[in-house]
C-alpha cells in the first residue's frame, strides 16, 4: 500500500472518529486488516447522509448526484483526489463489493431529499439502502471472498443493520421531525405518538436483534468482537429506551453516558476472553 492510500484511509479514520465513538470502538476491537477498509466504508456512508442531512444552503440534489457519479468514476478508475472516495473505491475493489449495494444506498440518500413521510414500502426501502446494505458491504470485508460465508450470513448482516436504524429513527423521531420535517415510521403520528405505536416498532427491533445475533456468532475470526461491541451498545440504547415512555421519548434524545459505553465495552472484551459470545 502506498503513501497516499495510507494518508486517504487515514482520512477516513477520523472521519470516522469524530463522527461516531460507537463504532470507532468496535473498529478498534477487529483485527488490524480489517480496520482500514471498515474505516473506508464509514466515511463514505457518513460524508453522503452529510450532504442530504446538513448542507442545506446548497444545491443538495446536484451535490448528491455529483458524489453519486465520482463514486463510481473512482471505482473504476481505482483512483480519486477525494480521499474519501479512493478510500471506498480501495474496499470496494478489493473486497468485490457490488455495484447494487452502492447503489441501493445511494438511493436512499436521495429519498431523504425527495421524501418527509414514508409507506410501508418505501419504509422498507429505505432501510435496506441506508441501513442493510452497509451490512452487507461490511460483510464482504469480513469474508475476505469466502461467498459461501457471505451467503449464509447475510440475512443477519440485514437484520442488524435494519435494528440500528430503526432504533436509530426511534431515538431521533424528535430531531428528525422537527428539524428536517421527516417521519419515517409509516402510520404514526408524531403529535399523536402513542405507547401502542412505540411497542410495535420495539418488537420490530427485538426481532431485528434475535436475528442478528445469530449471524454474530458466526462471524469470522478478527471481526466478531467489533461486531459484538457495536451490537452492545445499541441493545444497551434499546433496552433504556424500552423503558422511556412514548412521551418522555418525543422531548429528549436518549443517550447512553461514556461511563456506560466503557462498561459495555469491558464486558464484551469479557466474553471474548471467555468465549462466551459463541453461546
Amino acid at each position: 500500500m502506498n503513501l497516499y492510500d495510507i494518508t486517504c484511509l487515514e482520512c477516513s479514520k477520523i472521519i470516522t472518529e469524530k463522527y461516531s465513538t460507537s463504532f470507532s470502538s468496535g473498529i478498534k476491537a477487529f483485527h488490524q486488516r480489517f480496520r482500514y477498509p471498515i474505516y473506508a466504508i464509514y466515511g463514505f456512508v457518513r460524508y453522503a447522509d452529510e450532504i442530504v442531512d446538513t448542507f442545506h444552503s446548497h444545491d443538495q440534489s446536484k451535490l448528491i448526484n455529483d458524489f453519486k457519479q465520482e463514486t463510481f468514476k473512482a471505482i473504476d478508475q481505482k483512483i480519486s483526489l477525494n480521499p474519501v472516495l479512493h478510500s471506498f473505491q480501495y474496499a470496494v475493489n478489493k473486497y468485490q463489493i457490488e455495484p447494487a449495494l452502492i447503489e441501493g444506498f445511494l438511493r436512499s440518500m436521495e429519498m431523504d431529499l425527495e421524501k418527509k413521510a414514508y409507506d410501508h414500502a418505501d419504509y422498507k426501502d429505505y432501510i435496506y439502502g441506508s441501513a442493510e446494505v452497509i451490512g452487507l458491504m461490511c460483510l464482504r470485508v469480513f469474508c475476505e471472498g469466502n461467498g459461501q460465508i457471505y451467503h449464509s450470513l447475510m440475512p443477519m448482516a440485514r437484520s442488524l443493520g435494519s435494528a440500528f436504524q430503526k432504533l436509530n429513527f426511534l431515538r431521533d423521531m424528535k430531531t428528525d421531525y422537527e428539524d428536517r420535517g421527516r417521519t419515517y415510521f409509516p402510520g404514526v403520528d408524531f403529535k399523536n405518538f402513542t405507547e401502542q405505536d412505540k411497542q410495535r416498532i420495539e418488537d420490530e427491533i427485538k426481532t431485528d436483534f434475535d436475528e442478528a445475533i445469530k449471524g454474530i456468532k458466526q462471524l469470522p475470526r478478527g471481526t466478531k468482537l467489533g461486531v459484538y461491541i457495536a451490537y452492545s451498545y445499541y441493545l444497551q440504547l434499546f433496552k433504556k429506551i424500552r423503558n422511556t415512555s412514548a412521551a418522555v421519548l418525543m422531548q429528549k434524545r436518549i443517550r447512553l453516558s461514556d461511563t456506560r459505553k466503557s462498561a459495555i465495552y469491558g464486558r464484551a472484551w469479557l466474553k471474548q476472553k471467555l468465549n462466551a459470545i459463541n453461546n
